[in-house]
C-alpha cells in the first residue's frame, strides 16, 4: 500500500493541470503530521484567490481522496 505522502504527491499531481490552465503551478514541499505544505508558482503566486484555490480547491480534494485530517499550507507567502 502507498503511504500518505505519495498519495498527497498524486492528488496534487492530479490538479496541477488546473492551476497551470491559468499560468500558474503548485509544488508540493513537505508533508509533517497531517499538514500538507506546497508552494504556489506562477500565476498562482501572485493571485489574490490563491487562498481561497488552496482550501475550496486542493485542500477539499485532499481530504475527499486521501485523508479527512490533511491541512494545506501555503509556504509562498513565507518566502516573499
Amino acid at each position: 500500500m502507498e503511504n500518505l505522502e505519495q498519495k498527497v504527491i498524486e492528488a496534487i499531481d492530479y490538479v496541477r493541470p488546473s492551476l497551470q490552465n491559468d499560468g500558474g503551478d503548485i509544488e508540493f514541499v513537505r508533508l509533517e503530521e497531517n499538514k500538507v505544505y506546497v508552494k504556489l508558482k506562477g500565476a498562482c503566486a501572485g493571485c489574490m484567490m490563491a487562498q481561497m484555490t488552496l482550501k475550496n480547491g486542493v485542500e477539499r480534494m485532499l481530504k475527499y481522496n486521501v485523508d479527512e485530517s490533511l491541512e494545506v499550507i501555503n509556504v509562498t507567502m513565507e518566502e516573499a
